[in-house]
């Protein structure tokens, strides 16, 4: 490969890892959007009980939302390893562009009832049958187009753009709250998050439809009865999708500790205000988001497999301590820290998160076998995690979510100890 050719090459790849990226943002901007204004909207949609009643509902809305998430795995999977990755990508974008403008016009309770929580509720549907195609569709694209070398580098801005997506949710949150009264947040502000994601979703949808389709892709020669089929992935590759949903289990849960639920913790549990548990969250997902590179740079010297024991060995040995000292932290300081520690051990799992699993699985059912069982396990753990852990302090008993999370993180540890190190049996042959 002469010179030129190689600077056009990295030039390329360049603009494939950049245009996935900030569709990806987006769609988690939409997705975290909830989860952010959550404390605002809850008394709007379900004006009955008390604060912890109230985010209790919103949670379980939260968690079918991503029930849905298999759903659209399964059909979006099937439709980028038969379409290509760029339809499908383009695709989801639009779905939780219809979904975010549902929920910024939905009047509340007050003006229409019970219309307004089913009509929220089947938004957050749509939006996970969006999210559910999305992760497996854009984690394929970006480790097919990252290059051997740099594989884990590349493919760790797939987590960048999901964190850098929920950091943007907080942010405009954020400036919100600066800029209007707490009445006027709990009226309408909270309208506005949603209403620019419908926004910046349609701005994403212009930019996947200008990207380049993955040579993967391009290059398989599977027959199309072949491509995204289930019952092939099982047959062929039941150890593999074993695999996968065993690392989701803890690596989502612990995820969704530290990220969408923390900021309900800081201020229902620690006793922070919410524009401290909001200030709070931010900064520890910008940690966050700079360790992803780091971490994904490092798996590509080091191997997959060291990268993900390390992430779940920590996990199941900190979270009882951090989130049980979290909980008197008392100072803004001492709770940064200490949520600081606990990301940086997921880092090692969410940096690798997508090129680990799409290096499990040939081009003709990489989409599907990415993207089917990690929203399965996504559902049933990371979705839930919320809900169950305030139906546990609700039961007076909050410290046994701890210990429930420190198990799924030690159950995520044994899967990654019974796997091949992917980097060096990649099922992904282009370079």
């Amino acid at each position: 490969m002469t010179a030129a050719a190689s600077v056009t090459d990295g030039r390329s790849r360049l603009r494939a890892i950049l245009g996935g990226s900030a569709g990806n943002l987006v769609e988690w901007y939409d997705w975290y959007s909830y989860s952010a204004t959550a404390l605002y909207f809850a008394p709007v949609f379900f004006p009955k009980g008390d604060q912890t009643a109230q985010l209790l509902q919103t949670a379980a809305v939260f968690a079918v939302g991503f029930f849905a998430r298999p759903i659209g795995a399964w059909i979006m999977g099937r439709y980028s390893d038969r379409a290509g990755r760029k339809a499908a990508l383009t695709l989801s974008v639009a779905m939780m562009c219809l979904g975010s403008l549902v929920i910024a016009l939905t009047p509340g309770a007050a003006q229409i009832g019970i219309a307004a929580p089913i009509i929220l509720l089947l938004a957050r549907i749509f939006q996970g049958l969006s999210l559910g195609g999305e992760y497996g569709a854009s984690a394929t694209y970006m480790s097919e187009t990252a290059g051997r070398a740099h594989r884990g580098f590349w493919s760790s801005f797939n987590y960048v753009t999901l964190i850098g997506g929920q950091l943007v949710a907080l942010a405009v949150l954020i400036v919100l709250q600066h800029l209007l009264p707490a009445a006027a947040m709990a009226q309408w502000g909270w309208r506005i998050p949603f209403a620019i994601g419908a926004g910046l979703a349609v701005v994403a949808f212009w930019l996947r439809r200008r990207m380049q389709e993955s040579q993967s892709f391009l290059r398989t020669d599977a027959p199309a009865a072949e491509r995204g089929s289930p019952r092939l992935l099982l047959l062929r590759y039941p150890r593999e999708t074993l695999t996968i949903l065993g690392l989701t289990a803890g690596g989502s849960m612990i995820f969704y500790v530290y990220t969408t639920y923390m900021q309900k913790f800081l201020t229902n549990t620690a006793g922070f205000s919410k524009a401290d548990a909001t200030e709070l969250s931010a900064a520890t997902l910008i940690a966050f988001l700079v360790a992803q590179p780091l971490c994904g740079w490092l798996s590509d010297r080091i191997g997959r497999k060291s990268m993900l024991l390390m992430a779940f060995g920590g996990g199941a040995l900190i979270t009882w301590p951090v989130m049980t000292r979290l909980a008197v932290a008392g100072s803004t300081g001492t709770a940064f820290l200490l949520i600081l520690a606990a990301v940086l051990f997921e880092s090692a799992y969410t940096s690798i998160s997508a090129v680990v699993k799409a290096e499990l699985f040939p081009t003709n059912l990489r989409s599907l076998g990415v993207a089917l069982p990690y929203a399965l396990a996504n559902a049933l753990f990371g979705g839930t995690a919320e809900y169950v852990a305030l139906w546990f302090k609700s039961a007076g008993a909050e410290s046994g979510f701890y210990i429930y999370a420190s198990a799924l993180s030690a159950v995520s540890f044994l899967a990654a100890l019974t796997m091949r190190d992917t980097r060096i049996h990649s099922r992904i042959l282009e370079d």
